[in-house]
């Protein structure tokens, strides 16, 4: 009798099972190596008309505004996360793990906080961050998302900081085998770019290897395609506001305007 009673207790006793993959860092991650420039990014439509690479320049114009709205609110997050990565989590309760370490970031360590909760198909995540130093905040909730448990997709929510505790960005991604297929930022504080956005994806139906779509709004809403060789940097743009026309406008190799063959 107490034989049978102690299996009970053994064998009714749940398993933790395994902790949930990481959705990779690249998620969250927009390539903007290709259109780095000196200029600083002060509107949408730049003064670069005329100029032998104008359309590269406007194309990097579009890319700098995004590079900065991302760069200069989320970084601590990001850098929190591509962290977590050689970690291990801990099993908290039923379903949940947690992945706790600290990081640097531009001289300052901070501590990182990331919980994982796993569903029938999906995984909730949670990211808190507490930093210790001038402007100290504690367990922060900065990201907030959920993923397939397949791993095909998800979508990320960041907010702008611990002053500023409003949601600033939605990123949906993708992905596809090992690669990350796409990664969509939504400008979601309400102000006059909200609802803008910037989708980098590689496209299918030409023959260069990534593309931006961007929508923007500083006021009135536009709409510009970009595509790129990652090995030849050469390009091409279309943007009917700024180019009065829909046809595509192309750079070569050395960021000057050419004909599109």
């Amino acid at each position: 009798m107490i034989c049978t009673v102690s299996f009970c207790f053994t064998g009714c006793k749940k398993e933790k099972g395994d902790a949930p993959a990481l959705p990779p860092y690249e998620s969250m991650v927009i390539d903007f190596s290709n259109f780095t420039t000196q200029k600083k990014s002060a509107g949408l439509v730049p003064d670069v008309k005329g100029t032998e690479s104008s359309t590269w320049e406007f194309a990097a114009t579009l890319a700098g505004i995004w590079n900065t709205l991302i760069s200069s609110n989320i970084e601590v997050p990001l850098a929190a996360f591509e962290s977590a990565v050689g970690n291990k989590p801990v099993y908290v309760s039923e379903n949940l793990w947690e992945w706790k370490y600290n990081f640097t970031y531009n001289s300052g360590t901070y501590k990182a906080k990331l919980q994982g909760k796993i569903a029938s198909s999906t995984v909730t995540w949670k990211m808190y961050i507490t930093y210790e130093g001038t402007g100290a905040y504690n367990d922060f909730l900065w990201i907030e998302g959920t993923s397939k448990t397949d791993g095909s997709g998800g979508q990320w929510t960041f907010k702008q900081s611990s002053l500023a505790d409003v949601q600033l960005f939605r990123d949906d991604w993708t992905k596809s085998g090992d690669q990350v297929t796409s990664v969509k930022y939504t400008y979601l504080k309400n102000d006059t770019s909200k609802d803008s956005y910037i989708n980098f994806f590689s496209p299918t139906d030409s023959n260069f290897d990534l593309a931006y779509k961007i929508h923007f709004s500083n006021g009135a809403y536009s709409d510009s395609d970009i595509e790129w060789n990652i090995t030849t940097k050469d390009g091409r743009l279309k943007c009917i506001d700024y180019l009065q026309d829909d046809n595509w406008y192309c750079w070569d190799t050395n960021k000057v305007n050419k004909l599109c063959e």
